[in-house]
């Protein structure tokens, strides 16, 4: 495991970053022209993003970025 420290205003600059790249792979799952197997590797993408994304963010937040059970059944089907 490995530690940082972070002032506040580098928080705030993380989850912004962390932010983009979710909204981004989630509009990106929705592409149709996209290969299985490059969506799987975001799919990986996405659920690493999102762990990092619920440490600092508020709960609140986290919320926005969670997929539907819909989405997650399309998944098992790759």
């Amino acid at each position: 495991m490995l530690g940082m420290l972070l002032n506040n205003k580098e928080v705030k600059e993380m989850e912004y970053l962390l932010r983009r790249e979710l909204e981004e792979l989630l509009h990106d799952f929705d592409d149709h022209r996209i290969d299985r197997v490059v969506k799987h590797a975001m799919e990986e993408r996405y659920q690493i993003l999102y762990k990092m994304f619920t440490r600092i963010a508020p709960p609140t937040e986290c919320m926005k970025y969670i997929r539907s059970k819909a989405v997650f059944r399309e998944r098992e089907s790759y």
